[in-house]
């Protein structure tokens, strides 16, 4: 599998729960890029590239207990035209190093490198 990216998502993300499975987001963001690799062991590493944070608290991927949980991302493809073919989800990420940002009038740019076990990508 070559490199995937997706340009300017919207990216929901929720904490990865297994017994009861979580129905309200973490945070909403907005990102310049998402990309993605296949790594030889399975899985995905990949990268948020420039984003900010629409709804909830992204900062907390960045706590220690931020960094030792699980998350699900999801978004839609704005290049599928069937919005039912759109969906695009990872599952078990984790954003070892957390969330780097910067800030510019006031507001924060965020970028995170991350780990996904598995993903629907198409």
């Amino acid at each position: 599998m070559e490199s995937l990216a997706w340009g300017k998502p919207t990216v929901i993300f929720y904490r990865e729960r297994v017994k009861r499975a979580e129905t309200e987001p973490l945070a909403v963001v907005k990102a310049r890029r998402i990309s993605l690799e296949a790594v030889k062991d399975g899985g995905f590493k990949g990268a948020l590239t420039d984003f900010f944070t629409l709804m909830g608290d992204v900062d907390y991927i960045s706590t220690a207990k931020g960094k030792k949980d699980r998350y699900v991302l999801c978004w839609f493809d704005d290049r599928e035209d069937d919005f039912s073919r759109a969906f695009r989800k990872l599952n078990g990420v984790t954003f070892p190093g957390g969330a780097s940002y910067t800030t510019s009038e006031g507001k924060r740019t965020y970028n995170a490198s991350f780990h996904a076990q598995a993903g629907k990508l198409q």
